[in-house]
């Protein structure tokens, strides 16, 4: 299920900041040689993470799920030179092309790649420390990640949520992916400690504010 028209998607992007001869190499090799190559996060959403993280004035992020470092590299650039920014990703396969992509960009020095299971890294941080989480794992331990999100980011901090589309089927979840998803955005908008709006970018985005 295409939540936007094709067509669509391909004016929106058009009409988007471009992006570094990078992070286009990065994308060319991320559908030739990683499966799955469509979890790559893609121009529109990387442009409005960018966008999020420059009004709030963050300087350290925590992205739960490198996949190729596209995303990763995406907010880097948003960040002032002493920003920092903690990435989680459990694939050696994802985590090697990553790193050969921060090790290439000016802003790679702004990233720290850690190679485990993304709890066991979340609940050796400090809380209240960042100001910006991407969320973009796997998928059933959604609602954990929100959780120890919501310990670590600090008070009007945003965490921003991919897939809480998951390509319609929260309107009718039926398998453990979708039934997570749409458990968590049913806890989300029922959560008075934040605000929060969903968008039909890409495969669904929650933007969430931390009050």
């Amino acid at each position: 299920m295409n939540i936007v028209p094709q067509e669509i998607e391909a004016y929106v992007k058009e009409h988007t900041n471009p992006t570094s001869a990078l992070l286009q190499e990065l994308e060319k090799e991320t559908y030739l040689r990683i499966p799955l190559p469509q979890m790559l996060s893609g121009i529109v959403e990387g442009s409005l993470l960018q966008i999020l993280i420059r009004a709030s004035n963050a300087k350290h992020i925590l992205e739960v799920g490198t996949f190729t470092g596209f995303s990763g590299l995406m907010m880097a650039e948003a960040l002032p030179d002493d920003g920092q920014l903690i990435t989680c990703e459990i694939s050696s396969l994802h985590a090697e092309c990553a790193q050969r992509y921060f090790a290439r960009s000016p802003h790679g020095k702004k990233i720290t790649l850690k190679l485990a299971p993304a709890m066991e890294t979340l609940k050796a941080l400090e809380s209240n420390a960042f100001d910006f989480m991407f969320i973009d794992a796997d998928k059933v331990n959604y609602p954990s990640y929100y959780e120890e999100g919501m310990r670590l980011i600090r008070p009007n901090g945003i965490i921003a949520i991919d897939n809480t589309l998951w390509s319609g089927e929260v309107l009718h979840p039926r398998d453990k992916d979708s039934k997570a998803i749409d458990g968590l955005n049913k806890k989300v908008r029922n959560d008075n400690r934040v605000d929060v709006v969903m968008l039909t970018v890409r495969d669904g985005l929650s933007i969430i504010k931390k009050k």
